[in-house]
């Protein structure tokens, strides 16, 4: 009965989103204030009945109801309690409900955080999300069913995939997803003040925290998608270029565009047009990355689709909300205007280079992410675009980007005076140039991309410093979009270090070791004390034990594992890690030998968790942001009003 009623309330929740979208839209374009005040209501019951339906699944994966098709396809009767419940969402299917029942936390979130807007507006925010929810929930009823039953039952479980019975599965997905749905609150923004014509400072300011809030998610999801997949798969890498990486970097790169826009936008009247574009091409390249990774085109631990079918209605809703929602824009655009004008010097004009930047980096991404497949489907042969392609283009592009970053903030609105920028600025720049020559050689060898990154790195720091310097002894009263701002760079400064020193120092060796041989990396020495047997609750695995030593002093003892799992017999490397502010000491078991030796992989990375501490500093300043006072400041003003 239980996966009945999770398919019952997934109707019922498409019904209530055809009425949170259908009334309300048509009230306000009427001016019927008893059909758009079903917006809230209708939106508030279908994340009830959409939570239902979550629930009845992830019950069923709890208690083994192997006579669901999706849970006989995903999970073990000795899988882990967590797991079990995370593969909730480890099969196409559960991903789907998942993205849907977060876009009605999102709606939710709307409907109860939006109090100080006007109804017309509430109504066409929530009208847009529902048609958006009612696409998905069509999706899900018509090709992808998670509730479909398998009879007779299936005796047990064709057990998870083993990359995803790890921790990360447990926050990594939820977080990301967070950040792929949040961008349709911008895109509903943009295409109700398009709708209604009314395309002032005035939306920019209610949808900017909504759009910086699902930034900041997005920022926190690719963070522990690398981090994942760093510790998880045994290279080492941060960072592979794959299909699915690109599919969250490209909305990224957009929103971090779009969040710029929209505070030229809120604060000088500018980039209207150009911000409602940006809003729409966010939330369209986060149903891209949907496509990309649900349709089954892509060979990825992630993509689970293989219905052809599947592909074609999510292209088709694709076509539907893209091609619908430029139309709208191309039809409106031209009542826009232009907006305040501004120098040639500005800081309106460093942030339209920097959005230009953003979006020519996330083109030369969707390049190379589409063009294997282009060729694949007009049968002109299968290539592969990896790493090589990406940093040869990507990085370029990236460069003149961090420039700007330590410019644009200490310009001044409108026109910037260049002798001023250039006084205020030149002794921080000439530091970070002779620091950026001077400090690779310390490091044992000079290496141009080195003295590139630090350069970069050194100047957005020091440019922080300027900034935070100068405001505080001219402003008075805190301004926490300000400090958000400035932490979010520095975050970008810090990343910039940890990228560029683990990829020019990083050191790896494969070694043959038996037990009692040692090895030696960047001044450490593994000692192998050989494996033992171990046993999981759905896997067997051996264990190996590497003591770690420097001059002779203990530094770690690692135990990577190498497993195989009881229900698939898929093998799976568990890397050992010891984790360090300036290095990473990281082994993995390679395969069996003869003689009882084992290939062991050893890797010294400087600085590769500075990559993720700068993320997290930028997801930490994006927050900061949101608690501005002005956000408060409407809403109080609203209530005062009421």
């Amino acid at each position: 009965m239980i996966p009945e009623l999770g398919h019952f309330a997934l109707i019922l929740a498409l019904l209530l989103a055809l009425t949170q979208s259908i009334l309300p839209l048509a009230g306000a374009a009427r001016n019927v204030p008893a059909w758009m005040a079903l917006a809230r209501p209708a939106a508030q019951a279908q994340f009830l009945f959409v939570a239902i339906a979550f629930g009845c699944l992830a019950y069923s994966f709890l208690v083994n109801d192997f006579s669901v098709l999706n849970v006989a396809q995903h999970s073990y009767s000795k899988l882990p309690p967590v797991y079990r419940f995370t593969a909730t969402w480890g099969s196409h299917e559960g991903s789907l409900l998942l993205w849907t029942l977060i876009l009605a936390l999102w709606t939710l979130a709307v409907t109860l955080f939006s109090r100080h807007l006007p109804d017309d507006m509430v109504a066409r925010v929530v009208g847009v999300m529902g048609l958006v929810s009612c696409g998905f929930l069509l999706f899900m009823l018509a090709t992808s069913n998670p509730f479909l039953r398998l009879l007779p039952a299936a005796l047990d479980g064709s057990d998870l995939n083993p990359m995803l019975q790890d921790p990360g599965m447990v926050i990594h997905p939820p977080i990301l997803y967070m950040g792929y749905v949040g961008f349709s609150i911008a895109f509903a923004f943009a295409i109700a003040a398009l709708i209604s014509g009314k395309l002032d400072a005035s939306w920019a300011r209610w949808s900017r925290p909504w759009t910086t809030a699902a930034w900041v998610f997005m920022t926190l999801g690719i963070m522990m998608g690398s981090w994942w997949a760093y510790y998880e798969l045994g290279w080492g890498g941060w960072w592979f270029w794959d299909p699915t990486e690109n599919a969250s970097l490209m909305p990224w790169l957009v929103g971090t565009a779009l969040i710029h826009s929209l505070a030229v936008t809120e604060k000088r009247g500018s980039f209207k047009a150009w911000t409602v574009f940006l809003a729409i091409a966010a939330f369209s390249l986060s149903l891209l990355g949907t496509f990309l990774v649900r349709s089954g085109v892509l060979s990825s631990v992630h993509s689970f689709a293989t219905d052809p079918a599947r592909g074609l209605f999510i292209l088709g809703f694709l076509a539907v909300v893209i091609g619908g929602s430029l139309l709208l824009f191309a039809f409106r655009a031209s009542q826009v205007g232009l907006g305040g004008r501004f120098a040639l010097v500005s800081r309106e004009s460093f942030l339209m280079a920097n959005n230009i930047l953003l979006l020519t980096a996330t083109a030369s991404v969707l390049l190379g992410t589409l063009y294997p497949l282009f060729l694949d489907a007009l049968g002109l042969g299968k290539i592969s675009v990896g790493a090589p392609y990406f940093n040869a283009v990507f990085v370029p592009l990236v460069t003149p980007l961090l420039f700007l970053i330590g410019v644009g903030p200490l310009a001044r609105w409108k026109q910037a005076a260049v002798p001023e920028l250039a006084a205020r600025l030149k002794w921080g720049f000439a530091g970070s140039v002779a620091v950026a020559l001077l400090l690779p050689l310390t490091l044992g060898a000079w290496k141009p991309m080195v003295s590139l990154g630090i350069l970069l790195a050194l100047w957005i720091a020091i440019t922080v410093a300027i900034g935070v310097q100068a405001r505080l002894r001219t402003a008075t009263g805190w301004s926490a979009n300000f400090y958000g701002m400035q932490l979010a760079h520095f975050g970008v400064a810090v990343t910039v270090i940890g990228i560029t020193m683990v990829s020019a120092y990083e050191t790896e060796r494969n070694v043959r070791m038996n037990e009692g041989d040692t090895a030696a990396l960047r001044g450490y020495t593994f000692l192998f004390k050989g494996t033992k047997g171990l046993e999981g609750p759905n896997y067997k695995a051996a264990r190996g034990t590497l003591e770690v030593t420097r001059d002779g002093k203990p530094v770690a003892t690692l135990y990577p594992e190498k497993r195989t799992y009881s229900a698939s017999g898929m093998p799976f490397t568990e890397s050992a890690i010891d984790y360090g502010l300036t290095r990473d000491l990281y082994v993995a078991l390679g395969e069996p030998l003869d003689g009882g030796a084992w290939s062991v992989r050893l890797f010294h990375k400087p600085f590769v968790v500075w990559i993720w501490i700068g993320a997290v500093l930028m997801a930490l300043g994006g927050l900061l942001a949101i608690t501005d006072r002005r956000y408060r400041a409407a809403s109080r003003k609203k209530g005062a009003e009421a």
